[in-house]
């Protein structure tokens, strides 16, 4: 089954071009808001799909990933007790550096303990616990958390001001002549609550 916002797009829409004209006229040029949100079983494959694409183009990063699930399903599927019965060598075989290998280890043991919650349980906590609770994880930023709440959860009013597209595509939107900084970015953005979210992907959108 194909996830679904848990948010309503025509009223997001309506909300953001009455607050602000700037980004009104960017959603007249690129089009209808149109987010897929990416499949997932739980956040532990979430998380390990962040954690090996990290600092990799993307077809070498799907390649090993590819690798790593095919190891964890012969340890009985994509989860976390899986990984703890997979070797190192198996795992660094399937082309994850050391440091990955280290942040997938904590990953699991973190699921496990219960500091990453299951998918259930996720949808029930705030954004705000959420960032709290997966930044514990080896390796994970508040960026990826951002990235994971957008794309995966798809919640409605997350600012992802630690991404560079989104920095540029407002500077660019609104005409800055430095680069703006994340408070200015999060002070203009209160306008657009609680549909921030949808506003970060049209600035991805404007660079395209």
């Amino acid at each position: 089954m194909k996830p679904k916002l848990r948010f309503e797009p025509d009223a997001a829409l309506a909300h953001l071009r009455a607050s602000d004209a700037e980004l009104a006229a960017l959603i007249d040029r690129v089009g209808g808001f149109a987010l897929m949100l990416k499949p997932a079983e739980s956040l532990f494959e979430a998380m390990l799909e962040s954690i090996v694409y990290q600092q990799l183009h993307a077809k070498a990063a799907a390649t090993i990933h590819g690798r790593v699930r095919a190891i964890l399903e012969q340890h009985g599927g994509a989860n976390p007790d899986a990984l703890t019965k997979a070797t190192d060598e198996e795992l660094r075989g399937a082309g994850l550096s050391r440091a990955k290998l280290a942040a997938v280890r904590d990953l699991a043991a973190k699921c496990i303990e219960g500091t990453v919650p299951t998918l259930r349980d996720a949808h029930k906590l705030s954004d705000e616990e959420l960032v709290t609770r997966l930044t514990a994880v080896r390796g994970i930023g508040p960026w990826t958390v951002h990235m994971l709440l957008i794309f995966y959860l798809g919640r409605p009013d997350v600012m992802p001001t630690g991404d560079f597209a989104i920095r540029l595509g407002f500077k660019k939107l609104y005409r800055k002549r430095k680069d703006p900084k994340p408070d200015a970015i999060i002070k203009h953005a209160r306008r657009w609550q609680p549909y921030r979210s949808v506003a970060s992907w049209y600035l991805w959108r404007s660079l395209d």
